[in-house]
């Protein structure tokens, strides 16, 4: 059971996550209780098909819960419209943009649109947000490049520009370093925790990358095959609740290392 906060900025209360069909419901996880502070790093760590994306795209309301809610300051998700929504969270999913001849920037702006009036026309204050997006993500050099000629490291802190730029005080990124070699990885995992630090953003993001998710996090959500569990790194190596994240006979939890090792019988 996580600990409620008082000043969460996202709680779940007994939800289920999965997915329905014509005949039948496809639970991947229940019983999830969640509460997540402002201004935190959350990284959520668990084997691939356990439920990280599923519940990600839930509490951006991508899909639909099973059962449960997802509330944000203590507003439920299904009674916030979706303009009010994107004024909220800010989702950057793993899918492909499709083909366009969208610069760096114009695809920076997009970010706005929840802002924007009818005819889409960026004001001042527009302007501005986008071009502290661009500092904040040092990525001034890239602005007028299009976007399709650029590397996955440097897309990924493009898409994760438009979200610092739509302004909202979540992001929720899933697996945001895929396809990204350690150095490069390494890099977003420095960019998110200065995000958070100065701009007291909450930022949540799937992740296989767990040694340095377990460096960098505030807090872990951490899916293994019974249950979901919540907390600090610290917490949850004191609980051993690492120790059973992977098969053992592969990859141990080091307790004083605090970090996974192969396992070399």
């Amino acid at each position: 059971m996580s600990e409620i906060k008082e000043n969460s900025i996202l709680k779940t209360e007994n939800l289920a996550i999965g997915y329905t069909s014509k005949k039948s419901q496809n639970i991947v996880a229940s019983n999830i209780n969640l509460s997540i502070e402002k201004g935190r790093l959350v990284v959520v760590l668990g084997k691939n098909g356990i439920g990280k994306s599923t519940l990600l795209r839930t509490i951006a309301k991508v899909q639909r819960p099973l059962s449960g809610s997802v509330l944000i300051h203590q507003k439920n998700l299904n009674s916030i419209s979706e303009k009010d929504l994107a004024k909220q969270v800010g989702l950057v999913l793993t899918e492909r943009l499709p083909e366009s001849q969208l610069t760096v920037f114009e695809l920076i702006a997009l970010g706005r649109q929840p802002y924007t009036n009818w005819l889409d026309k960026l004001s001042k204050t527009d302007i501005k947000k986008i071009d502290f997006a661009i500092q904040q993500t040092n990525i001034e050099h890239l602005k007028n490049k299009n976007f399709y000629e650029l590397s996955d490291g440097q897309l990924q802190r493009v898409l994760i520009a438009r979200a610092i730029a739509q302004d909202t005080e979540m992001i929720i990124l899933d697996e945001p370093t895929a396809h990204l070699d350690l150095h490069h990885t390494f890099k977003i995992f420095t960019l998110l925790q200065k995000l958070v630090s100065e701009t007291q953003k909450t930022i949540v993001l799937s992740t296989h990358q767990v040694n340095l998710a377990i460096k960098f996090a505030d807090e872990v959500i951490l899916f293994s095959e019974n249950k979901v569990k919540s907390g600090s790194t610290a917490t949850l190596i004191y609980n051993n609740d690492f120790d059973n994240l992977f098969p053992k006979e592969i990859i141990n939890f080091d307790k004083n290392l605090q970090q996974f090792i192969i396992n070399k019988k």
